[in-house]
């Protein structure tokens, strides 16, 4: 199963995250399928490439709890919904 997760980074007491794509069984710090995003919480900075998380999603990787919070901010499942359903 493909999980949408954080991949920490960055100094001791200065992490950051990327969101990346992943198998569920692989270690939390190992290679992504796909880097989807960066997330900064010192700063609260938060970047998702939008298309590439859509794709990932419509292909049914499950995003965490953390992720799916993030991208709710980033209004990334309004996104996905507007593509769904076609304004007349």
């Amino acid at each position: 199963m493909i999980k949408i997760r954080l991949k920490r980074f960055g100094k001791k007491f200065e992490a950051s995250y990327r969101i990346v794509a992943m198998n569920s069984d692989t270690r939390r710090d190992g290679r992504p399928l796909e880097e989807l995003g960066f997330y900064n919480p010192r700063t609260d900075e938060l970047k998702v490439n939008v298309p590439a998380t859509q794709k990932r999603l419509e292909q049914g990787a499950q995003p965490t709890k953390t992720v799916r919070r993030l991208l709710e901010k980033a209004n990334v499942y309004e996104a996905v919904a507007a593509e769904v359903t076609p304004t007349a």
